[in-house]
């Protein structure tokens, strides 16, 4: 009985179950350390020798839900919002064709940046989306097609870029992971070995917008889809010039620093000291932003606490071992079942940032016994993180697109964005990712 395989699936079991993902993760470290004949204090010594190691992790996403706070409070995403409001009036309905795909152009920028430009993950969507409901009312836009222009958005864009939380994923959690399990990799390597399977995302939102949910869809003009424009915002102009302004400090100061913190920090003191957000919301800022990133942090953290009972245990070693002699040198087979795996993994726990720590632990070191190059471990391991990312019903990135598109009780989480998601880009991440560890 190896102790690694019983954690994993007594980890994914549990979370399947709807068991909170933390508490899943703590009971799995704990029976993986008991069969493996640790004891129980050398188990919990063990789980919480690793939750130091995602604790800038999860400071990093406290201090990015503080920007998003700040960015929300100032007016600039309402702001955004009215503009898009004002464009369709102006055109009407003579070119509907054209207005459709600027609006869906418009949304997809705002995703790509929510993850790396400015990044306030999904806190946006809730902000944005609702007021322009009415919007894709009168163009009939099927939300499904918006739904995973959102999630492509949430999800490809922290796969191959890395700023934001792009630099989280690649760099602070992938890439260190990769190093920590055996596997000589520099950090700007990470993100080339993710083109190709962000290259399968691509394709799959190319054939959900432009073939599977291009017919047009008739939705019911409820109360909360004929709200009136969003409140003024004071000063507009400053606001849009401070927010650009803090958006590129932000980004300056992570990219001299490396540190999301501070760049997360800079973007909330400059709303502070230019008076867009009043210095008294500054101690509501902080603790909304931590709240709404509090789980997500708190997830991260017990995942790298479950990676250090699985090493721990010394089961690691015999697992990868014993498949290794299962694939016999089978590449195409071994790639294919490290996706599957990952995906599955990820289903369960519904973060891939939460997932790399727990797969590198098994995967690397099996990709590197049987002859994987380091490119295509990379790229092997970094998709089996991100799939499921997509799919995954307890996922943000299909949590957050239902929180907005739901607004008026028309948009199912499960028939309109996780099915959708799951069809457009798992499938093709499986194929990409497989084609790139054949290829790199």
């Amino acid at each position: 009985m190896n102790a690694v395989v019983i954690g994993v699936i007594l980890m994914l079991g549990l979370s399947l179950a709807r068991v909170n993902v933390i508490v899943a993760m703590i009971i799995s470290a704990l029976v993986a350390g008991l069969t493996a004949g640790l004891g129980i204090k050398e188990s919990v010594d063990a789980f919480n020798s690793g939750l130091s190691a995602g604790a800038e992790i999860a400071l990093s996403y406290a201090m990015l839900g503080a920007f998003a706070v700040a960015i929300s409070k100032s007016g600039l995403t309402r702001i955004l919002a009215d503009k898009l409001l004002d464009k369709v009036n102006a055109k009407g309905s003579g070119n509907e064709t054209f207005l459709s795909y600027f609006i869906l152009l418009i949304i997809l920028g705002c995703a790509i940046s929510s993850q790396n430009l400015v990044p306030v993950h999904i806190a946006f969507i809730p902000i944005l989306i609702p007021p322009l409901l009415v919007v894709f009312n009168q163009l009939r836009l099927d939300r499904r097609a918006i739904a995973c222009i959102l999630t492509f958005g949430l999800a490809t864009s922290y796969m191959v870029l890395p700023y934001g939380f792009g630099g989280i994923y690649l760099y602070s959690i992938l890439h260190k992971n990769l190093v920590d399990n055996g596997l000589d990799i520099v950090n700007t390597q990470v993100p080339m070995a993710m083109i190709i399977p962000a290259l399968g995302m691509f394709i799959g939102l190319l054939i959900a917008v432009f073939i599977t949910y291009k017919k047009r869809r008739e939705y019911t003009e409820l109360p909360l889809t004929t709200v009136s424009k969003s409140a003024e915002v004071e000063n507009p102009k400053k606001v849009m010039i401070v927010g650009l302004f803090a958006v590129l400090a932000s980004l300056v100061a992570q990219n001299l620093s490396g540190s999301m913190i501070l760049g997360g920090l800079v973007g909330v003191m400059i709303f502070n000291v230019f008076g867009v957000v009043k210095w008294e919301e500054n101690g509501d800022v902080f603790s909304k932003g931590v709240a709404m990133m509090a789980m997500i942090g708190f997830i991260m953290i017990s995942a790298q606490g479950f990676a250090s009972v699985m090493q721990a245990t010394g089961d690691v070693a015999s697992l990868v071992h014993s498949a290794a002699a299962l694939f016999d040198g089978n590449k195409p087979l071994a790639a294919g079942v490290i996706l599957l795996v990952g995906l599955l993994i990820t289903m369960g726990i519904g973060s891939s940032f939460s997932t790399v720590p727990i797969i590198a632990t098994l995967f690397v070191p099996l990709c590197l016994d049987l002859g994987f190059s380091v490119m295509a471990t990379a790229a092997l391991v970094g998709t089996a993180g991100a799939l499921g990312d997509a799919g995954s019903p307890a996922s943000d990135s299909t949590l957050g697109p239902t929180s907005g598109l739901n607004a008026d009780g028309q948009h199912d989480h499960i028939r309109d964005s996780v099915i959708p998601t799951f069809i457009h880009f798992n499938i093709p991440l499986l194929i990409f990712g497989w084609i790139a560890a054949m290829v790199l």
